[in-house]
């Protein structure tokens, strides 16, 4: 039994490190705004097209950060589920089916 928690936690350390190196994005304005995260929902840079302050306002810019930070979360959210639901096959050889083999 120790043996199987024993492993369970290398396999979740070893999707984390995966996790870490899985980059995802979320654009706002055709692109002007890019947040980009990785799977873990660290962000890891914003970049904002210099175009973009031209005509926005502080408040445009930041309605258009949160749609760009929600879009990258709900990306690394998704990569995250689908990297622990393959960790969750892995280990348990989906028990005749019950993992969704």
């Amino acid at each position: 039994m120790f043996d199987k928690i024993m492993e369970a936690q290398q396999k979740a350390g070893e999707v984390k490190k995966r996790l870490d190196a899985i980059s995802v994005t979320g654009t706002a304005e055709g692109g002007k705004i890019t947040v980009t995260a990785n799977a873990n929902k660290v962000i890891q840079s914003i970049n904002i097209d210099e175009s973009f302050f031209v005509d926005a306002d502080k408040e445009e810019l930041e309605e258009l950060l949160l749609i760009a930070i929600n879009k990258a979360m709900e990306q690394a959210e998704n990569v995250s589920q689908s990297e622990m639901a393959a960790m969750t096959q892995q280990m348990f050889g989906g028990l005749g089916g019950l993992f969704g083999k």
